[in-house]
Parts: C-alpha cells; sequence; structure tokens
C-alpha cells in the first residue's frame, strides 16, 4: 500500500488545471464565433472548400481547438501525477504549455496553418517535461522499498 502526501504547493498544479480548463472554454467560444462568422452549421465539424470560401479559415480556427482537446488527456495525467511528487517544477511547466496553447491556437486562426508551428515546439518541450516528472515519481514508488 502506498500513500499519497501532497504539500500545499501542489495548489499550483491545480491553478493550472482551472487555466486550461478557461483557455479550453474560450478555444470553444473562438470556435462558435467562428461558425457564425464563416456560416457553418453544426454538426458539421469541417467545413468543405467546395461547399464554403471560408473554409479554410474555419477549419484552422476549428483544428486549433481540436488539437488542444486531443493533448487534454496526456496533459491533464501528467501533471496532476508529476506534479505530486515536482509541484513546482509541474506547475512551471504547465503554465509553459498553457502559454504556448494559446498562442498555438491564436497563430493557428490566423489562416495560415504554418504559424502553429512557432509555439509547438514549447508545448512539446514542456509536455515531455511534464512526462519526466511523471515518470520520476512512478520510479521512485517502485524503487523506494529497495533503498
Amino acid at each position: 500500500m502506498v500513500s499519497v502526501e501532497v504539500n500545499k504547493e501542489y495548489g499550483y498544479v491545480v491553478v493550472d488545471l482551472v487555466l486550461y480548463a478557461f483557455l479550453n472554454m474560450w478555444m470553444s467560444i473562438q470556435v462558435g464565433e467562428a461558425r457564425k462568422k464563416y456560416k457553418v452549421p453544426y454538426p458539421t465539424l469541417y467545413a468543405t472548400e467546395s461547399d464554403n470560401k471560408d473554409a479554410k479559415l474555419f477549419n484552422c480556427v476549428q483544428r486549433g481547438h481540436q488539437n488542444s482537446i486531443e493533448y487534454m488527456p496526456v496533459f491533464f495525467v501528467m501533471l496532476l501525477v508529476g506534479g505530486i511528487q515536482h509541484p513546482r517544477i509541474a506547475a512551471g511547466l504547465g503554465a509553459l504549455y498553457i502559454i504556448s496553447r494559446f498562442f498555438y491556437f491564436k497563430l493557428y486562426s490566423t489562416g495560415n496553418p504554418q504559424n502553429r508551428l512557432k509555439p509547438v515546439g514549447v508545448s512539446f518541450l514542456s509536455l515531455f517535461g511534464l512526462i519526466i516528472c511523471a515518470a520520476s515519481f512512478g520510479v521512485n514508488l517502485l524503487i523506494r522499498d529497495w533503498l
């Protein structure tokens, strides 16, 4: 049996989760506004260029949000697990990830998909750092009885 004690600095990790929830809601609103602006009705997920001259513009907004949703489970789990042992590091990496995701979305939403590549390296580096934090916690749980 393993008991986990969470210190007060884990609060920073929780704040990151809340911030990302707000970012996700904001991105959802942006997609909704783009639906109105570019006339893409529900339940259409992506516009087609044969039906809509602004398909690429809408699809860039939609993909920016969709890609962020695709990575959200990995981000949340790595942040929560890695933050148990490394709350400050995980919270810092989480904040960096959130900021890079904001810029990823904003730049992708310009209608030029290449723009999204500018901040994507930062988001992947911060996510990789969170994976290392989570792995460190797991390894430390496993080896603590060996020492």
